[in-house]
């Protein structure tokens, strides 16, 4: 079974990119990592995380610019903000039978690979809040639970698009491109009142085509939060605990990041991992990057 990662970035955002690997390989030093380029400018971010953390580009270029110039034909030139944020939908399409797609404005806190087992049970999982705390906001309009677009069961799943896992081949080309035809027709049941482009046609078609579905925080008691807005969790040695749960990530979706942000310490420690730029060195990274000499 080939498992691993996927993320999106280009050169502008090599900063987090190189935090998000760096928390991943602290962990994991041998899941494969591969780079979806968000446009043409991604050389520089894909040379420096190949050689810090040997990350491979999506092998099929082609592909995804085929995929980039149907999404030009199927939605109207106002219809997406940002249309390339699109490209990760070719996970689905990929060389990993399974996957974690993860937002590079994130740092992860375990081994998040092995969250992949969940696949066992179901076919596509995300792990964060978005349905108990933003409900619909930024995925749906309140036409889509009116008119019964979706039961409201199924709108129980709605998920941040920023932390995902799926299997290759659950969605296939033809079912995506239906979709994504209709999701054209009707902007009606979008909400993009904040800019947001990629998360509500991703819950479409996750919530239309992938029936066996699960969330990582819906356990008994609730799993640990994910979101940088949260200033109610408690860091020790650069991790962070929820309720005394460790969390498995933090995202910090829709929340600036520069100095002075929430949890702005926390991301420099990760960003700076491997130049020695930090108080705590975890043994896994120790041994990773051994030319490291932690600040005293």
């Amino acid at each position: 079974m080939n498992r691993g990662i996927y993320i999106v970035a280009n050169d502008r955002v090599i900063d987090n990119a190189i935090a998000l690997l760096n928390s991943i390989r602290c962990y994991d030093t041998e899941v494969p990592v591969y780079l979806i380029p968000f446009n043409e400018n991604y050389h520089k971010v894909l040379d420096t995380l190949a050689t810090l953390h040997n990350v491979q580009i999506f092998p099929d270029l082609q592909l995804i610019e085929k995929f980039t110039n149907r999404i030009g034909e199927i939605f109207d030139r106002d219809f997406l903000a940002l249309p390339n944020k699109m490209r990760k939908l070719v996970a689905w399409f990929g060389p990993l039978d399974e996957f974690i797609y993860i937002d590079t404005d994130i740092v992860v806190f375990e081994k998040i690979a092995e969250n992949l087992d969940k696949l066992r049970e179901v076919d596509f999982f995300c792990c964060d809040y978005h349905h108990a705390n933003d409900k619909l906001r930024n995925i749906f309009s309140p036409l889509v639970k009116e008119q019964k677009i979706f039961t409201d069961e199924q709108l129980e799943d709605v998920f941040n698009s920023g932390f995902w896992a799926s299997k290759k081949g659950t969605i296939t080309e033809q079912q995506m491109d239906d979709a994504l035809c209709e999701c054209a027709t009707h902007r009606e049941y979008f909400d993009f009142s904040e800019g947001v482009t990629d998360q509500p046609i991703l819950n479409y078609l996750v919530l239309k085509l992938i029936a066996k579905r699960g969330n990582l925080v819906k356990i008994p008691g609730g799993g640990a939060g994910s979101w940088a807005g949260s200033r109610n969790f408690q860091q020790r040695e650069y991790i962070l605990y929820d309720r005394e749960q460790r969390l498995k990530y933090l995202h910090w979706a829709g929340t600036r990041m520069k100095k002075g942000s929430p949890y702005w310490e926390l991301w420099e420690h990760y960003r700076y991992l491997h130049e020695g730029k930090f108080a705590f060195v975890p043994k896994l990274t120790r041994r990773l990057f051994p030319f490291i000499v932690a600040r005293t």
